[in-house]
């Protein structure tokens, strides 16, 4: 009985354990997994070098379980699960092989073929001649494949999908820990795509960049080469021979060949058309491109830029040997073809260029006249004179100026790569070779000249200096197209005497202008009543004319009046003196043979009859017992008087005498009128 017991529990327990084999040998992986099968035991045993059996034996087996159910006996097998390999947007998948042949001495990158694919299939992998370590192809964004967690590591910016066998990587993971980048010697931004895209300036600005690729793979260069060039410079060679034109070499040269290997992200072929290690001739330009970053780096660099009124002289450090073409008589340096190395005798104009800095050296070139300036102002447009300071000379008494300067050049486009080949820089052009030449034109110039004679000659200076600066520029051939004394620095102790002398000369001056002013004050105001007499000055000068003429009339009149008396006078003197000798030889007779009483009574009676006198009197003055012939005579007198005394009114030939009634007046009442005066002038016909 104790038997039958026995036997049944231990079937029972084989039951138990065969139901558990049973559903444990039932595997089930999910749809993003895999299994990882590994096996408990196997008489055969793993090869030394290689962690993953192939053959049945015991450990890692190659063959994966797919997503689904799947039968391994659980006594004889043990499942782990993994996920697919996932490769997010943006970056990329670094492969490490874990399996597979060792690599060459040197090597740093295992060879890859197409038939490896994505490194999904392990067996296929090692039976094609698959090789340990990093894998030259990266997977690219996107990629979800199932890969072999022992076979191989997949490094994402995310995780590290597989599991390390290498017990050095174990020890810097640590227990309870996950593997990252880090662990294998990549930062997060190495696993990303890199990008060549403009990159940010300034405030809101953009500058243009390209990538230069630097690779850590490949037979070494040449020896005097510094950069890899597919092919060398053969083809520059081939297209001189070709007779192309320089601007078709430089065409060539700024091309590149990354088609030939993807811009380097088809590792294999870029080693296999003779792609050598360290630095590559070809830049990357805009775009993302997923590069190993065990075996490719970029530095992102600028763009040549070349703007206008600009060229760019370019040194070349790579390509062929160097044949001077500047010819015997330019003796500073020397110019070679594009495609040699030297200084290219043909200059880049405007445009953007994706050029190799690391290769060549770009000297920019300003083609429009540059100002220089000799003080503590800048030229921001090209900043060649940030160094330049104020020049300091001494006058020959001592005196220390300070100049401000400002100096204009012109280097012409053709010219521009032998001035580079003698200078070198632009800024030695300006640093050495103009500082020199125009600081030390007016250090000598103003020790052998006086501080005051510098100021009043100042124009002079200017144009000595820019034919001595014009010359010197010309043995550079820069073109000279001016040259400016900005300001004059002068000591303070000059600087007073000058003012103080230069305040009396304008007090000077301002004396002379106010006695000026005076003076046309005087000639203004001597104006001013002129013009305000000019209507009295008129009329004065009218009156005037009026007076000199009435004068000059009355002169006139006068001296005809005066010689009209004294004619007729003359003529009436005559005929007195006639009539007179006549009478009076008349009254001799008379008085001889009459008598003189007779005659005297016989002449009175004569002339009053001739005068046609009235006999009768106006006025008869008689005496108080009635006078005798001498009061009628007196009477008759008296009437005369009367009439102006003159015997006018008796005489005058033209008036008949109207008999008038006698008035008889006492000789004592009667008063005589007295005469009255004439009004002022001659009277006609009466001198």
């Amino acid at each position: 009985m104790y038997g039958y017991s026995v036997l049944f529990f231990a079937c029972f327990v084989a039951f138990i354990l065969i139901v558990f084999s049973l559903v444990h040998s039932i595997r089930r992986i999910g749809p993003t997994e895999i299994g990882l099968v590994t096996k408990r035991f196997s008489w055969k045993k793993l090869a030394k070098d290689n962690p993953i059996a192939f053959e049945g034996e015991a450990g890692y087996q190659a063959e994966l379980l797919m997503p689904g159910l799947r039968w391994k006996p659980w006594l004889l097998y043990a499942v782990d699960k993994y996920p697919w390999v996932q490769v997010p947007a943006g970056q990329i998948g670094v492969v490490i092989a874990q399996v597979g042949a060792a690599l060459p001495i040197g090597a740093k990158s295992a060879v890859y073929r197409s038939g490896f694919g994505n490194f999904s299939d392990l067996k296929n992998f090692v039976q094609n001649g698959g090789q340990k370590g990093v894998q030259r192809p990266v997977l690219p964004p996107g990629t979800l494949v199932p890969i072999h967690p022992v076979g191989f590591l997949v490094v994402t910016r995310s995780k590290v999908y597989g599991l390390p066998i290498s017990p050095e990587i174990r020890d810097k993971v640590g227990r309870g820990h996950d593997l990252t980048p880090d662990a294998l010697g990549l930062s997060p931004t190495q696993l990303e795509l890199v990008r060549i895209e403009p990159q940010p300036q300034g405030k809101d600005g953009t500058v243009d960049v390209i990538g230069i690729v630097t690779t850590y793979e490949g037979d070494p260069l040449p020896s005097g080469d510094i950069a890899s060039r597919l092919g060398g410079f053969t083809d520059m060679e081939q297209m001189e021979k070709q007779g192309s034109t320089d601007q078709q070499i430089i065409e060539t040269l700024l091309g590149s060949k990354n088609e030939l290997h993807n811009n380097y992200q088809d590792f294999q072929a870029f080693l296999d058309r003779g792609g050598k290690i360290g630095l590559q001739h070809d830049p990357l330009l805009y775009g993302a491109y997923a590069l190993n970053p065990y075996l490719v780096s970029v530095e992102r660099v600028p763009m040549m830029v070349v703007k206008q009124g600009q060229v760019a002289v370019i040194k070349a450090y790579v390509g062929l040997v160097t044949q001077d073409t500047s010819g015997e008589n330019f003796k500073y340096g020397s110019l070679v073809r594009p495609g040699h190395r030297g200084v290219w005798e043909e200059a880049l104009r405007t445009g953007k260029y994706p050029l190799n800095p690391r290769c060549y050296e770009a000297e920019i070139v300003p083609t429009s006249i540059l100002n220089l300036n000799w003080a503590d102002a800048v030229s921001e447009a090209h900043n060649l004179d940030a160094q330049l300071q104020q020049i300091v000379a001494k006058s020959c008494e001592g005196f220390i100026f300070r100049i401000d300067l400002q100096v204009q050049i012109h280097v012409p486009d053709t010219n521009a790569p032998r001035v580079i080949s003698m200078v070198g820089t632009m800024k030695n052009l300006v640093n050495e070779v103009l500082q020199a030449a125009v600081g030390n034109h007016f250090r000598d110039n103003l020790q052998s000249m006086p501080a005051i004679k510098f100021i009043e000659t100042r124009q002079q200076v200017q144009e000595q200096a820019f034919a001595h600066i014009r010359e010197q520029l010309a043995q550079y051939q820069v073109e000279t197209k001016g040259v400016y004394i900005q300001d004059v620095v002068l000591p303070e102790d000059l600087v007073t005497v000058l003012t103080h002398r230069e305040i009396a000369n304008q007090e000077i001056e301002t004396f002379k202008k106010q006695r000026a002013a005076q003076d046309e004050r005087i000639e203004m105001e001597q104006a001013k009543g002129t013009a305000d007499m000019q209507a009295d000055l008129a009329r004065s000068k009218v009156g005037v004319s009026i007076k000199k003429n009435d004068s000059d009339a009355r002169v006139a009149e006068a001296i005809g009046e005066s010689e009209f008396i004294r004619q007729t006078g003359t003529a009436k003197g005559a005929e007195v003196e006639a009539i007179g000798l006549a009478r009076a030889k008349g009254f001799q007779a008379q008085v001889e043979a009459l008598g003189p009483n007779a005659t005297a009574l016989v002449n009175v009676i004569a002339a009053l009859s001739e005068g046609k006198a009235k006999f009768v009197p106006d006025i008869l003055v008689s005496g108080g017992n009635g006078g005798g012939a001498i009061d009628g005579l007196a009477a008759t007198a008296m009437r005369f008087l009367a009439g102006n005394g003159s015997l006018r009114g008796a005489n005058d030939s033209s008036k008949t005498a109207e008999p008038q009634t006698p008035t008889v007046v006492s000789a004592v009442a009667v008063k005589p009128e007295l005469p009255k005066a004439d009004p002022p002038g001659p009277k006609p016909g009466n001198p």
